[in-house]
């Protein structure tokens, strides 16, 4: 398992993004991706984060990380382990490598291998490499739908709790089954038909309660232990550090149910995490409660054919001096509050080990200030990848053996030779083997029937050979 001292040393890219095939070699400090814009920076650090939480700061559906054309997507990650030597009278010890393998494919469910292992589902790797991404799309995270603030609950709570992505998966699954049965009792005149969906809608909604109770539990985890350090980190980054300016976060549950039992435990008595064990009697109240809250909806639900209340609709406030900050902050003070945001995250995520951290093209977005304070708390953690379109957009930036520049122009250049080469060599391939082809019939066709017929019987066998081999392990 990967360590606090562990740092990505390598990563592979196959059909993944404007990458049809692409390896990276990693400093285990500052990694510095220079090229203009387009030419695939962020496609690269945006795998690292795929493979770190299933999900991308960039999209909320993982088909658009397939290259056009290509049946699947595939991320190898090494994680090399730095082991460091405790006495000099201690033999030398090779580090050890961790390889984490994530495949995305058009249809189905993205899997998942370690060390080159079976085949399994991404859960088992979710949250084993951390990574925390500071982009410009961060402010939407303060000013945007309730969308942006829930994927990044559930970014964060995927690296956090080692049950969470699985238990995500299985939510969105069941609340698909439910709102397909909405949409056919809405559509059912038959009162007989209605009478046998009942059942079906009863049976997914105590499913999709009991998820939903699960993932609010530990939404609401996740808000708490970043609310701390998200007001103390916005009120140091802030330009009025003043006690009376102060930030907040506030999770907003759908299912106010939840907070209504648990909102008034203290901390003592706040289920901890990983186990989150609620009382059976406090669970059953919420049960109760949110199944009548479907009763009194359910004639809307049928109507529109969706769940009107649930996890899919939580939202987190963020408040600036008590107001929304969405409403009321400038331009810079959302600035300020999304990079709070991230920071509390790194710092939530640093309790077993270190994330990765990620700047991607923050820089040109950020004024002279921002920059300097994005590079002073960089420089503090372990790993850090930074994309420029070029060199000069980094402040103090310093040629030294714990820095790579990568120049990815001169990669994608590679890249696209490399692939060419490589359908050039399958076009010969293939012309090579029309000609033989031709030349064997050619000879057929003079040596009579009875060859003839031998020579395609021969062919016969070989191509069920062929189709043998294609089903074969």
């Amino acid at each position: 398992m990967p360590t606090d001292s562990s740092h990505v040393s390598r990563l592979a890219l196959d059909h993944f993004r404007s990458w049809e095939s692409v390896v990276l070699d990693f400093a285990p400090r500052v990694n510095v991706l220079v090229g203009r814009n387009g030419i695939g920076k962020t496609n690269i650090v945006e795998a690292l984060e795929f493979v770190a939480a299933g999900s991308s700061h960039r999209t909320n559906s993982s088909r658009t990380l397939i290259a056009r054309g290509a049946t699947h997507a595939t991320v190898r990650v090494n994680l090399e382990e730095n082991l460091e030597i405790t006495s000099t009278s201690e033999p030398p010890t090779s580090p050890r490598t961790t390889t984490l393998e994530a495949t995305i494919p058009t249809r189905g469910a993205i899997r998942s291998r370690v060390n080159a292992g079976p085949s399994r589902y991404f859960r088992d790797i979710a949250g084993m490499l951390k990574a925390v991404v500071f982009s410009p799309r961060d402010q939407l995270t303060v000013q945007g739908d309730p969308a942006a603030r829930r994927a990044f609950i559930d970014q964060t709570a995927t690296m956090l709790f080692a049950d969470y992505y699985d238990l995500h998966q299985r939510f969105q699954q069941i609340g698909r089954q439910r709102a397909a049965v909405l949409k056919q009792l809405g559509k059912v005149d038959d009162p007989q038909m209605a009478q046998l969906l009942y059942p079906q809608l009863e049976t997914w909604t105590s499913e999709f309660i009991n998820a939903s109770i699960a993932l609010t539990v530990r939404r609401r985890e996740v808000v708490r232990r970043l609310s701390g350090p998200f007001s103390r980190i916005a009120r140091q980054l802030s330009d009025d550090p003043s006690p009376s300016a102060s930030a907040a976060l506030d999770y907003q549950p759908s299912f106010a149910e939840v907070e209504d039992v648990l909102g008034g435990a203290n901390e003592a008595e706040w289920p901890a995490a990983p186990d989150f064990e609620v009382s059976a009697d406090n669970l059953e109240k919420m049960r109760q409660s949110i199944a009548q809250h479907f009763q009194r909806l359910l004639a809307g639900e049928q109507a529109r054919g969706i769940s009107l209340i649930g996890p899919q609709r939580d939202d987190m406030s963020v408040t600036l001096d008590g107001e929304p900050a969405r409403d009321y902050a400038s331009n810079g003070e959302m600035w300020t509050l999304a990079l709070a945001l991230r920071m509390a995250q790194f710092e939530c995520l640093s309790t077993s080990s270190k994330p990765i951290l990620i700047l991607d093209d923050v820089f040109a977005q950020l004024d002279e200030e921002r920059r300097l304070r994005i590079l002073r708390f960089a420089r503090e953690q372990g790993q850090v990848f930074i994309t420029v379109a070029a060199r000069s957009d980094i402040p103090e930036l310093h040629d030294d053996s714990t820095t790579r520049i990568i120049d990815v122009e001169k990669l994608a250049q590679k890249s696209q030779l490399d692939e060419q080469l490589a359908a050039m060599a399958a076009q010969l391939s293939q012309q090579r083997a029309a000609q033989s082809d031709g030349g064997q019939t050619g000879k057929t066709e003079d040596t009579g029937d009875g060859e003839a017929r031998g020579s395609e019987a021969r062919a016969d066998e070989a191509h069920e050979d062929d189709e043998a081999g294609d089903t074969g392990e």
